[in-house]
């Protein structure tokens, strides 16, 4: 019985020695190898018998020609271009390329050789921590949604006078935004895949029904004069008394009807006071001033402007109340007062009711961030503009795109805009606070997005005739910034916005 087990365990010795020798020869023969073993990739590019720097130099080009191509994202017609710097993408090749490399060599001889051994059988593929920024994707799916010309848009109201104005909303499209999110950061990382296109998933949705007990609710006010106290300085704002003008059935009859908008009447009891009777004292203060050029020439579009400057000069903002442009200015129809006149719609140059009134948005935007104001919603347009730099427009569409911010002060704030001879002017006044910067905005370019040439058969054309008839401009990323300086030294820079404007295409007619 001794004997037997003497033998068979000196033949495991025998193995185990065998399997050492083995071991040892392989790993001396292994000894000199730099390279990636076998069947090894990083995040689906093969990296196997390649240098560890040559690997993450071939990766780090796939990726680069990505990020330089960014994001077409598709919708009928239209196209949407994200940059990667957009993103904030922080991709960690370094560490993947070293995960990689360390496959068979971070553990003892035999640990190591069976690592060897089995990716002759079996591939390993290392991901890459990309580091994507979801906030920043997030935001970037919200603003391409907000820019789809068949978007769902809610219902909304706004106050004119003594009426309450009602859009009933209309039935369009919603961005599947989980589904796009898995498609973006899908495509970031595929490597490999040279399509930067994606076709945005979209399902058709009803608006909201109209709640007039809600209104009814979100609009009702006692009046309240406003006053000034001293020592300290007070200043007490005004309300307008407002109350549904008819019973919430005779309102609900109103609304059964088939109509796009409709008017309920409005009891309003006016403020004795107002802030802007208290004198010079409550708005002593230029807090803020912006003005940008336009050719005055082009009467639709100057109409526009002085129409819209008119609803907004006088503006007053109370503390912690949100500035809506869209609720001030109204909704841009003939019967209102507004011209057709050029803008952007769909990615496309249209006339427009109302076409020339962003210029004033985008003026009275940057005012506010000039005066420190909380800036609560903003989107860029879709092509650039002529008349403020990149990433510092604020584009509007009624029911869908709105300029706003807070009054973030301790006291109101008016707004003053003027506009004539090819010049909109914005200030805002009201009384300057201990705590107080000085805001310097800066914007830079980050990329450069190439617009391209679309051809359209036109056979009212002679036969191989061409006509150019929208010239195409570059498109680019940008990104803005806004410092805080006190006493001539900088307290904080933050990046406030990074935006994407599309290129222009150059369009010619042709007879092929």
């Amino acid at each position: 019985m001794k004997k037997l087990e003497n033998k068979k365990l000196v033949k495991i010795l025998i193995i185990i020695g065998v399997v050492l020798f083995i071991s040892i020869i392989f790993s001396l023969l292994n000894m000199g190898n730099n390279m990636i073993y076998k069947n090894i990739s990083v995040q689906g590019v093969n990296v196997s018998n390649k240098e560890k720097t040559k690997a993450e130099d071939e990766i780090k080009k796939l990726y680069e020609k990505k990020k330089s191509e960014g994001i077409v994202l598709i919708h009928n017609d239209m196209q949407l271009n994200i940059s990667y710097d957009q993103l904030n993408i922080l991709p960690n090749f370094d560490k993947s390329l070293r995960e990689a490399y360390e496959i068979g060599r971070k553990g003892n001889i035999i640990t190591n050789n069976y690592a060897i051994l089995f990716t002759n059988f079996i591939k390993r593929d290392i991901e890459i921590d990309f580091n994507i920024n979801e906030k920043k994707l997030e935001e970037c799916i919200n603003d391409i949604e907000s820019k789809l010309p068949d978007l769902k848009l809610e219902g909304s109201y706004y106050i004119e006078g003594n009426e309450l104005i009602i859009s009933k909303g209309k039935s369009g499209v919603i961005v599947e935004k989980d589904k796009l999110k898995e498609l973006i950061m899908e495509n970031i990382q595929d490597l490999e895949n040279d399509s930067n296109e994606i076709n945005i998933p979209v399902k058709e949705e009803n608006p909201k029904e109209i709640d007039i007990e809600k209104i009814a609710q979100e609009i009702k006010k006692e009046p309240q004069d406003a006053y000034l106290s001293e020592n300290p300085l007070e200043i007490h704002t005004d309300e307008d008394g407002i109350d549904i003008g008819i019973s919430l059935e005779e309102a609900k009859q109103i609304l059964s009807e088939e109509k796009d908008e409709y008017i309920i009447p409005l009891n309003v009891t006016p403020a004795s006071t107002r802030v802007a009777d208290l004198g010079e004292k409550a708005f002593a203060n230029l807090l803020a001033t912006f003005t940008t050029n336009y050719d005055s020439s082009n009467t639709n579009r100057d109409n526009n402007l002085v129409l819209a400057a008119s609803k907004l000069n006088g503006t007053i903002v109370n503390p912690g109340e949100e500035f809506s442009y869209n609720k001030t200015i109204g909704k841009r129809t003939i019967e209102n007062g507004f011209k057709e006149a050029k803008a952007y719609a769909g990615g496309e140059v249209v006339l427009d009711v109302g076409g020339g009134i962003c210029q004033l948005s985008s003026t009275l935007y940057n005012s506010a961030l000039l005066a420190n104001m909380e800036i609560t919603e903003r989107h860029n347009h879709y092509f650039k503009t002529s008349y403020v730099p990149e990433g510092q427009d604020a584009t509007v569409s009624w029911g869908s795109l709105d300029f706003k911010f807070k009054n973030n002060r301790k006291y109101p704030i008016k707004i003053e805009a003027n506009v004539g001879e090819g010049v909109a002017k914005i200030n805002i006044y009201g009384i300057k606070q201990d705590d107080d910067y000085v805001v310097k905005v800066e914007s830079k370019v980050t990329n450069i997005i190439k617009c391209k040439t679309e051809y359209k058969n036109d056979y009212t054309l002679k036969k191989g005739e061409e006509v150019t008839v929208q010239q195409g401009e570059n498109g680019c990323t940008s990104e803005t910034y806004k410092s805080l300086i006190k006493n001539g030294v900088v307290v904080s820079k933050s990046l406030i916005s990074t935006d994407t404007y599309n290129a222009l295409p150059t369009i010619i007619k042709r007879n092929p």
